[in-house]
């Protein structure tokens, strides 16, 4: 038997005289995706599939049987393909829109025999399916991209610097990290002001082997945070280790210390860390001697330094000792080229932490890219692990989301009511796809409804 395929359908048809009767033939034609209408060579109607039906909102009952040229109207039949075979005897397609307003494409192929056309067979396409099968393609193309790409960066880097912004950033970083000048690396919370410090220490020729000691300022209370740093000598607190113990500084001495969260330190601390930064050394808590360092200094703040300065919360002195160059880190929403890598890096990290073997979707890559982000990379790694974490899908889905997710059960204890839940539910629905696809058209290709029945709702929910 010959192969039947979508390409084939007037082939098919021309052969019909290989089955045993017309019945095998249309029970085939039913199972294809596209609607087909058969008719004779008068333009009788001899078969439609249920493709037909949806398409065109035609039922069987109403066409088979009838000439079609019994069908057109000015409404929503003006021009048959069927018809159009027939005067113009070749293959003829046109646009049009169909009796429940579907946007189809319409191709007409007469069968001839002994030059005579004895039958055409119409197949009809609906452009939103169309465009939303495309869209699925694109979609896998893109994602499919992603993760080729991911696999190459994997070999090289982990560190993502695909951004512009961030590109100037690392070169900075690269170009002043054999300097021993102090630097103040500011920008918002989360935005991964570490990594940029790590990065300088790693390309310091001198001190990438030696000790890279974070400490955040704002995490320690300040009598700890001195004796953190500074260290202390033997009997000068009661429960001390006998014999006293090394700061952090002297710790990490020969390499490179971070302090981040600068901007949280007291000003009684701001003072010693001014002396350390001049003189070059530090005395231990309840010690007299001067112990010599050779510490690079770097900083990190979330907060404007100059105006805690006009208020007297920070030193200025020690502000012009930290800030010889500054390197600003732009924030998650100045870099969304950098978004889809990012989920990518951590998709693949909690995966390995927690054997998983999740994927992130399409859609949902496209959500994280126009989230605010208001706590940065830090916030996109949280929202990765909880979505890894809670999923019970392969794919992470838009309704793994943690925003989009619906408390239902506030809700009910509100005794909202179903249909004010179902509408709040709806608008949300069309609000996000409204922000992504923009038209009125495309939204009813992806959400699979007509589109006067989207504009309809739009209008019902003021979007």
């Amino acid at each position: 038997m010959k192969k039947i395929g979508q390409k084939s359908i007037s082939a098919l048809c021309e052969d019909i005289d290989i089955f045993q009767n017309a019945e095998a033939l249309y029970e085939i034609l039913e199972t294809f995706f596209d609607g087909i209408l058969i008719s004779d060579g008068a333009g009788n109607v001899q078969y439609i599939n249920d493709s037909y039906v949806r398409n065109t909102g035609i039922e069987k009952k109403e066409i088979i049987g009838l000439n079609i040229r019994e069908l057109v109207n000015p409404e929503w039949m003006k021009q048959s393909a069927v018809l159009l075979a027939l005067e113009e005897k070749r293959p003829v397609s046109f646009y049009h829109i169909t009796k429940n307003g579907n946007h189809v494409i319409s191709t007409g192929n007469p069968l001839f025999k002994d030059g005579k056309i004895v039958r055409v067979v119409v197949n009809t396409r609906d452009l939103p399916e169309i465009y939303a099968l495309r869209q699925e393609l694109e979609k896998a193309k893109a994602m499919e991209k992603l993760y080729l790409e991911q696999l190459e960066s994997q070999k090289e880097e982990q560190i993502v610097i695909k951004n512009p912004k961030m590109q100037a950033v690392y070169a900075m970083a690269e170009k002043v990290a054999s300097f021993d000048t102090t630097v103040l690396i500011t920008g918002e919370s989360g935005v991964g002001k570490e990594l940029v410090a790590k990065q300088m220490h790693v390309k310091n020729r001198i001190r990438s082997e030696k000790p890279f000691v974070t400490i955040n300022c704002g995490a320690i209370p300040e009598n700890l945070l001195e004796s953190e740093l500074f260290g202390y000598e033997d009997g000068s607190f009661t429960g001390g280790i006998k014999g006293g113990k090394k700061g952090l500084i002297e710790n990490c001495e020969g390499g490179t210390l971070f302090l981040d969260e600068i901007g949280e330190m007291s000003l009684n601390l701001q003072v010693k860390l001014l002396r350390v930064l001049e003189n070059r050394s530090i005395t231990r808590i309840g010690g007299s001697s001067e112990i010599a360092i050779d510490v690079r200094f770097l900083a990190a703040t979330n907060r404007d330094l100059e105006k805690m300065v006009n208020e007297n919360l920070f030193r200025e002195d020690l502000l012009y000792r930290l800030n010889v160059i500054n390197i600003k880190v732009p924030n998650l929403k100045e870099r969304v080229d950098e978004i889809a890598p990012l989920a990518l890096n951590f998709l693949n990290k909690f995966n390995r932490k927690y054997s998983m073997d999740k994927k992130l979707s399409f859609e949902v890559m496209r959500e994280l890219e126009i989230h605010e982000w208001k706590g940065n990379v830090r916030e996109l790694s949280n929202v990765i692990e909880n979505m890894v974490v809670l999923s019970n899908n392969e794919y992470l889905q838009l309704d793994d989301v943690p925003w989009l997710k619906k408390d239902i059960s506030g809700d009910l204890e509100h005794k909202k009511g179903l249909q004010n839940m179902l509408d709040d539910y709806e608008k949300q629905i069309l609000l996000n796809a409204k922000e992504k696809y923009g038209s009125s058209r495309k939204m009813a290709a992806v959400l699979k409804a007509d589109q006067s029945t989207i504009v309809r709702k739009l209008k019902k929910h003021g979007i």
